[in-house]
Protein backbone atom coordinates (compact mmCIF):
# COMPACT_ATOMS: atom_id res chain seq x y z
CA UNK A 1 0.00 0.00 0.00
CA UNK A 2 1.07 3.13 -0.58
CA UNK A 3 -0.45 6.67 0.29
CA UNK A 4 -0.22 10.04 -0.99
CA UNK A 5 -1.84 13.73 -1.20
CA UNK A 6 -4.35 15.15 -3.56
CA UNK A 7 -2.10 18.25 -5.30
CA UNK A 8 -2.75 21.49 -4.38
CA UNK A 9 -5.88 23.30 -4.45
CA UNK A 10 -7.77 20.04 -3.51
CA UNK A 11 -8.92 19.56 -0.11
CA UNK A 12 -6.04 18.01 0.87
CA UNK A 13 -7.75 14.34 1.79
CA UNK A 14 -4.97 11.51 1.86
CA UNK A 15 -6.37 8.48 -0.94
CA UNK A 16 -4.49 5.32 -0.19
CA UNK A 17 -4.28 3.05 -3.46
CA UNK A 18 -3.03 -0.75 -3.14
CA UNK A 19 -0.21 -1.39 -5.97
CA UNK A 20 1.21 -4.69 -6.78
CA UNK A 21 4.81 -5.46 -5.42
CA UNK A 22 5.71 -6.42 -8.93
CA UNK A 23 4.50 -3.89 -11.76
CA UNK A 24 4.92 -5.81 -15.09
CA UNK A 25 5.28 -2.44 -17.08
CA UNK A 26 8.70 -1.36 -15.12
CA UNK A 27 11.94 -2.89 -15.32
CA UNK A 28 11.86 -6.15 -13.35
CA UNK A 29 14.75 -7.09 -10.76
CA UNK A 30 15.72 -9.52 -13.19
CA UNK A 31 16.70 -6.85 -15.79
CA UNK A 32 18.00 -4.76 -14.17
CA UNK A 33 20.75 -7.03 -12.67
CA UNK A 34 21.28 -8.48 -16.11
CA UNK A 35 22.29 -4.50 -17.17
CA UNK A 36 24.35 -4.17 -14.10
CA UNK A 37 26.51 -7.55 -15.17
CA UNK A 38 27.15 -6.69 -18.57
CA UNK A 39 28.12 -3.28 -17.33
CA UNK A 40 30.70 -4.98 -15.45
CA UNK A 41 31.61 -7.50 -17.93
CA UNK A 42 31.90 -4.36 -20.82
CA UNK A 43 34.42 -2.25 -19.03
CA UNK A 44 36.43 -5.70 -18.76
CA UNK A 45 38.56 -7.07 -20.86
CA UNK A 46 36.98 -8.72 -23.92
CA UNK A 47 37.79 -12.33 -23.40
CA UNK A 48 38.67 -12.25 -20.04
CA UNK A 49 36.67 -14.11 -18.11
CA UNK A 50 34.95 -13.26 -14.93
CA UNK A 51 33.98 -15.41 -12.18
CA UNK A 52 30.12 -14.89 -11.07
CA UNK A 53 31.37 -14.28 -7.12
CA UNK A 54 33.29 -11.44 -8.14
CA UNK A 55 30.25 -10.10 -10.88
CA UNK A 56 28.10 -10.85 -7.71
CA UNK A 57 30.08 -9.53 -4.88
CA UNK A 58 30.69 -6.00 -7.18
CA UNK A 59 27.25 -5.54 -8.27
CA UNK A 60 25.36 -6.40 -5.40
CA UNK A 61 23.59 -9.16 -6.81
CA UNK A 62 22.38 -12.21 -5.14
CA UNK A 63 24.44 -14.84 -6.35
CA UNK A 64 21.93 -17.72 -7.29
CA UNK A 65 19.98 -15.48 -9.19
CA UNK A 66 22.96 -14.14 -10.65
CA UNK A 67 23.45 -17.44 -11.93
CA UNK A 68 20.09 -17.89 -13.80
CA UNK A 69 20.13 -14.15 -15.30
CA UNK A 70 23.81 -14.91 -16.72
CA UNK A 71 22.77 -18.57 -18.27
CA UNK A 72 20.29 -16.96 -20.03
CA UNK A 73 22.26 -14.51 -21.20
CA UNK A 74 24.34 -17.06 -22.41
CA UNK A 75 22.22 -19.10 -24.28
CA UNK A 76 21.19 -16.47 -26.39
CA UNK A 77 24.14 -15.19 -27.54
CA UNK A 78 25.57 -12.43 -25.80
CA UNK A 79 27.69 -14.13 -22.90
CA UNK A 80 30.63 -16.76 -23.25
CA UNK A 81 31.16 -19.01 -20.12
CA UNK A 82 34.26 -21.02 -19.22
CA UNK A 83 33.85 -23.55 -16.61
CA UNK A 84 36.69 -24.75 -13.98
CA UNK A 85 39.57 -22.55 -12.80
CA UNK A 86 39.90 -19.48 -14.31
CA UNK A 87 36.48 -19.76 -15.93
CA UNK A 88 33.39 -17.22 -15.51
CA UNK A 89 31.83 -15.10 -17.76
CA UNK A 90 32.94 -12.68 -20.95
CA UNK A 91 30.80 -10.91 -23.89
CA UNK A 92 30.30 -12.98 -26.54
CA UNK A 93 30.57 -9.56 -28.90
CA UNK A 94 31.71 -6.25 -28.55
CA UNK A 95 30.06 -3.52 -26.10
CA UNK A 96 29.50 -1.59 -29.43
CA UNK A 97 27.41 -4.97 -30.76
CA UNK A 98 25.02 -5.21 -27.98
CA UNK A 99 22.30 -2.85 -27.31
CA UNK A 100 20.19 -2.41 -24.28
CA UNK A 101 17.07 -3.56 -25.98
CA UNK A 102 18.30 -6.58 -26.69
CA UNK A 103 18.97 -7.30 -22.93
CA UNK A 104 16.03 -5.93 -21.65
CA UNK A 105 13.58 -8.23 -23.98
CA UNK A 106 16.02 -11.36 -23.19
CA UNK A 107 15.33 -10.72 -19.61
CA UNK A 108 11.99 -8.99 -19.80
CA UNK A 109 10.40 -10.08 -22.66
CA UNK A 110 8.86 -7.28 -24.79
CA UNK A 111 9.02 -3.68 -24.20
CA UNK A 112 5.24 -2.70 -24.96
CA UNK A 113 3.31 -1.75 -21.62
CA UNK A 114 0.28 -3.57 -23.01
CA UNK A 115 -0.04 -6.69 -24.96
CA UNK A 116 -2.00 -5.13 -27.86
CA UNK A 117 0.56 -2.90 -28.22
CA UNK A 118 3.17 -5.76 -28.84
CA UNK A 119 4.83 -6.32 -31.81
CA UNK A 120 6.43 -10.07 -30.57
CA UNK A 121 3.47 -10.52 -28.42
CA UNK A 122 0.16 -9.25 -29.44
CA UNK A 123 -2.44 -10.05 -27.85
CA UNK A 124 -6.00 -8.50 -28.34
CA UNK A 125 -7.67 -6.98 -25.26
CA UNK A 126 -10.69 -9.36 -24.06
CA UNK A 127 -12.66 -5.97 -23.45
CA UNK A 128 -11.77 -3.85 -26.73
CA UNK A 129 -14.15 -4.77 -29.70
CA UNK A 130 -11.93 -2.85 -31.75
CA UNK A 131 -8.21 -3.00 -31.40
CA UNK A 132 -8.07 -1.22 -34.49
CA UNK A 133 -10.06 1.80 -33.31
CA UNK A 134 -8.47 1.56 -29.62
CA UNK A 135 -7.13 4.98 -28.77
CA UNK A 136 -5.53 3.54 -25.60
CA UNK A 137 -3.53 1.20 -27.74
CA UNK A 138 -2.32 3.75 -30.15
CA UNK A 139 -0.89 5.49 -27.33
CA UNK A 140 0.83 2.48 -25.86
CA UNK A 141 2.15 1.63 -29.46
CA UNK A 142 3.81 4.82 -29.13
CA UNK A 143 5.14 4.08 -25.89
CA UNK A 144 6.41 1.30 -27.48
CA UNK A 145 7.94 2.53 -30.21
CA UNK A 146 9.90 5.48 -28.12
CA UNK A 147 10.95 2.92 -25.54
CA UNK A 148 12.01 0.71 -28.22
CA UNK A 149 13.69 3.98 -29.70
CA UNK A 150 15.41 4.75 -26.69
CA UNK A 151 16.77 1.40 -25.83
CA UNK A 152 17.66 -0.03 -29.00
CA UNK A 153 20.09 2.59 -29.98
CA UNK A 154 21.89 2.56 -26.82
CA UNK A 155 24.91 0.27 -26.68
CA UNK A 156 26.52 -1.26 -23.53
CA UNK A 157 29.59 0.78 -25.22
CA UNK A 158 27.48 4.18 -25.08
CA UNK A 159 26.29 3.80 -21.39
CA UNK A 160 30.22 3.01 -20.22
CA UNK A 161 32.17 5.22 -22.45
CA UNK A 162 33.85 2.64 -24.75
CA UNK A 163 35.30 3.20 -27.62
CA UNK A 164 33.05 1.79 -30.18
CA UNK A 165 35.18 -0.20 -31.87
CA UNK A 166 35.86 -4.13 -31.23
CA UNK A 167 37.83 -4.74 -27.63
CA UNK A 168 40.70 -6.21 -28.86
CA UNK A 169 41.82 -9.93 -27.68
CA UNK A 170 44.61 -9.99 -24.81
CA UNK A 171 47.93 -10.85 -25.88
CA UNK A 172 48.71 -14.39 -24.42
Amino acid sequence: MFRYRLPSGADGATITASRPESNPHMLSNKAKYGLKAMFFLARRVKGEPVGIEEIARSEQIPKKFLDAILLELRNTGLLYSRKGRGGGYSLLLSPAEISIGRIVRVLDGPLAPIRCASKTAYRACDDCPSPGACQTRRVMQQVRDATASVLDNMTLADVIGAPAEPQLDPVP
